[in-house]
């Protein structure tokens, strides 16, 4: 950030802070943007109209009308110390020992005790004014340029519609001014050029306390404020309908919310075990020592509280045992504990007024903080209750699992959101699927994973690699001691089988054989001895578990890649229709009873349970144009669908040079030729000037040797065609319909060593070669080498051509 240049005297720079009804000392500073986020969910199933499913996003701006100023008395001279937004500021009054210094070191005057001045995100601590009286609250700014109490309005930017159906009686309230007298009226929306807007923004007022009429001043809603652009108008066009959007309204809370910084000590990266740490310090603190309170956990550094804590800073001892246990020499360790010293400290009040002021129509910046307190509220107890995935939370009991092969499994969860709208404070919520380790004994798992009967034969040096690496850092539980289900984390494979593995189990060098040991101490008799053992536990001192004695723990995610058959069958899971995924999403939050969320009761937030009914347009198909050599020289698609056939593209590309390259085993030499043959031909029947023969006939190469081959076929047509002061156009590629990673691979040689463009094709595309497949690779390849196939001449005027690339 550039800090400008300080104009006055006495002026401590560039600062950043909110304004404090506490302490009565405020400042302001630029709002920082943070990147633009959407408000809106995927719509559900429409109400009626058949089959148009839609969605309905009201973006529509928000913006500040003409209203009062508020500005802060103090017991400077008449004309009142101000800050402006270029950071530019005089120094408050108070005693020096409350004059607190900011992250960067820097040392600002304020007002209050420094442990109840507010910080911002960017750690700066602003100065105060000076005066101890209470801020005077925003009047006025009302959405269609409503004024403040006996103030005329000013000019303001044309209101945005809300396109909320006439028969939803659901209203989302919130918050008012808390200042008493915050009336405002009504008054005609006034058209104003953009510039008059922007000086209205940036003007700065001076103003009298005798003075009855006021000028308007815009406060910075946050520090890491988004603020959305308006939306130009209200569209007209198509047949209008009610759809359902997967958005519940949300009351805004009227508590008094504060944040607090955290810091546990030895520090540690897992955010389970920083919230395990917490749980136990709120379940043994709740009462005794933070007043009762509730607080919510980022699971990093942050805490908040719905109303104050009983002091600024105070510092928590707190012990917590390990889940897993430890084996030495074959024994059964204590379980560890671990000592962890919690710092809760005062940070800052989350401010819900802007939110409220956006929400309403009053402010054009969306306040991020203030989303993001009530999104970690909300987020609290399903962190708690189900397994968490980025923003995403999944559980058994969520839907039915699907098998996905190679002991992996689908589970069902949902997505949440707190997202502000125009017609109120939502929850958005959508429906999710995500690849879990079957909770199954370790020997079905692995006969699984190599998909045979492993007790037949021995397993090879690759079957122990593939094992090795799918069962190391998963978590198991051992069968062999009746209730016991102690759990352990898999740390690697032994290279002996079970048979031949001993441990010493005394200090005086006595050894035994794991089988022994089993049999001598559990009365286990182990059957596939011929299996490797599971090592547990430090490498170093490594400890022996049978695989049969083992059972995967239920509920950890699988964060490997996934091969071609489980993508296929996890996409079949979470492709649903409208009216099924309505049922789920409505089934998910009957679930989570948000009703009876403690957090939620805890904090003020209300959640409906009905989904939000929207207005909507379906908005009628464009006509397409296509060349007029053609036989169909345009087209109406219906239902979003057309194909090429007896068209031809209004711009077709030229390519003169192309070649071939088959890393298939399936497809021979000659069915290579085929294929590449009548791709020609639909190319240039389609409309391109596409050469019929390839530089050189394809070749055939191995998937494990891409790079070489694809560099070394670039080169031998190079050489043909350079002297010529040709390029190659295009590389058309076979692939196997289990590829794995060829095509990421093949793409990054092609785009960033070669600069080659390059169409791939499957197997099993190649052996049914539809000449509506052809008609569909012939487009994409026209989109690669010259970027137009069609136009849309009605929709514009005739002047402007407007291209559709395909993808």
């Amino acid at each position: 950030m550039v800090r400008k240049k300080r104009t006055g005297p006495g002026s401590p720079g560039e600062s950043s802070g909110e304004a404090s009804g506490a302490s009565g000392q405020g400042s302001s500073q630029r709002a920082e943007r943070a990147p633009q986020q959407h408000g809106g969910g995927r719509g559900l199933a429409p109400q009626q109209h058949g089959r148009g499913g839609g969605q309905h996003q009201g973006r529509g701006g928000h913006y500040q009308g003409h209203g009062s100023a508020s500005h802060y008395p103090g017991s400077g001279p008449p004309e009142y110390q101000q800050r402006d937004y270029q950071g530019r500021g005089h120094p408050g009054g108070g005693p020096p020992e409350y004059q607190h210094r900011d992250y960067q070191g820097r040392g600002h005057p304020g007002g209050g005790p420094p442990e109840y001045q507010p910080r911002d995100y960017q750690g700066r601590g602003g100065p105060r004014p000076r005066g101890g009286g209470v801020p005077q609250p925003y009047y006025g700014g009302h959405r269609g340029g409503s004024a403040g109490r006996n103030v005329p309005p000013g000019p303001s930017r044309t209101v945005p519609e809300l396109h909320q159906a006439p028969y939803v009686q659901y209203q989302a309230p919130v918050v008012s001014p808390s200042a008493s007298g915050a009336g405002s009226s009504s008054q005609p929306v006034s058209e104003v050029s953009s510039g008059q807007v922007q000086q209205q923004f940036q003007k700065l007022a001076i103003v009298d306390q005798s003075s009855t009429s006021q000028s308007s001043q815009l406060a910075p809603a946050s520090s890491k404020s988004v603020r959305f652009p308006l939306r130009p108008g209200k569209g007209t066009h198509g047949d209008r309908c009610v759809v359902k959007a997967n958005h519940f309204f949300a009351e805004l809370p009227d508590k008094d919310l504060h944040q607090y910084d955290v810091s546990i000590t030895p520090e540690i990266t897992s955010r389970g075990v920083n919230r395990a740490v917490m749980a136990e310090l709120v379940r043994l603190y709740r009462h005794s020592q933070l007043d009762g309170r509730l607080p919510a956990y980022d699971g990093r550094k942050s805490l908040y509280t719905a109303g104050p804590l009983p002091f600024p800073s105070k510092t928590f001892e707190i012990t917590l045992h390990d889940e897993e246990e430890s084996l030495v020499g074959g024994q059964v360790a204590p379980r560890r504990e671990r000592q962890f010293r919690v710092v809760i400290k005062f940070a800052a009040r989350a401010d819900l007024h802007h939110l409220a002021m956006f929400l309403a129509g009053r402010q054009p910046d969306a306040p991020q903080e203030a989303l993001q307190v009530l999104d970690i509220v909300l987020r609290e107890l399903p962190t708690a209750r189900y397994s968490p995935v980025g923003r995403s939370f999944y559980s058994p009991n969520l839907g039915r699992r699907q098998k996905l092969g190679d002991g992996l499994e689908s589970w069902r969860g949902f997505y949440q959101s707190i997202r502000p709208t125009q017609m109120g404070l939502s929850l958005n919520i959508d429906m999710s699927s995500t690849a879990f380790i079957e909770p199954l004994p370790v020997i079905d798992f692995v006969a699984q994973l190599l998909s045979r009967d492993i007790s037949v034969r021995p397993l090879s040096d690759s079957d122990r690699v593939k094992i090795k690496k799918a069962l190391r850092g998963v978590k198991v539980e051992v069968t062999h001691r009746g209730n016991m289900r102690r759990k352990y984390r898999i740390s690697g494979l032994t290279s002996q089988a079970t048979r031949e593995l001993s441990f010493p189990v005394d200090d005086r060098g006595t050894v035994k054989t794991v089988v022994q040991y089993f049999l001598e101490t559990y009365g286990f008799n182990i059957q596939h001895t011929t299996l490797p053992c599971l090592q547990v536990g430090n490498q170093q001192r490594p400890n022996y578990l049978p695989m049969e004695v083992c059972k995967i723990v239920e509920g950890q995610r699988y964060s490997k890649r996934l091969n071609e058959k489980q993508i296929t069958a996890l996409l079949k899971v979470t492709c649903q229709r409208p009216q099924e995924r309505e049922k789920d999403i409505l089934q998910t939050v009957h679930h989570n009873a948000y009703y009876e969320d403690p957090y939620a009761q805890e904090f003020g937030i209300k959640i409906d349970e009905r989904l939000a009914s929207v207005e909507a347009r379906v908005l009628p198909p464009p006509r397409l144009k296509y060349h007029d050599s053609g036989r169909e020289k345009d087209v109406l698609p219906r239902i979003g669908q057309w194909n090429m056939m007896n068209k031809k593209m209004v711009n077709g590309g030229r390519v003169s040079h192309w070649a071939c390259i088959n890393f298939s085993r399936n497809v021979q030499d000659s069915a290579a030729r085929g294929f590449c043959h009548e791709l020609a031909i639909m190319c240039q029947i389609s409309g391109m000037d596409f050469a019929p023969e390839p530089v050189l006939p394809p070749l055939t190469a191995r998937p494990e040797h891409v790079e070489r081959a694809l560099k070394a076929r670039y080169q031998d047509a190079m050489n043909i065609i350079r002297p010529q002061g040709r390029e190659l156009d295009l590389l058309i590629v076979i692939l196997p319909d289990n590829n794995g990673s060829l095509y990421g691979d093949l793409k990054r040689i092609c785009e960033t060593d070669l600069g080659l463009v390059s169409q791939c094709c499957l197997t099993k595309h190649v052996f049914k070669m539809s000449k509506q497949y052809l008609a569909n690779v012939a487009l994409k390849i026209n989109v690669k080498v010259f970027d137009c196939a069609s136009t849309i001449p009605s929709l514009l005027c005739t002047s402007v051509v407007i291209c559709f690339p395909t993808f």
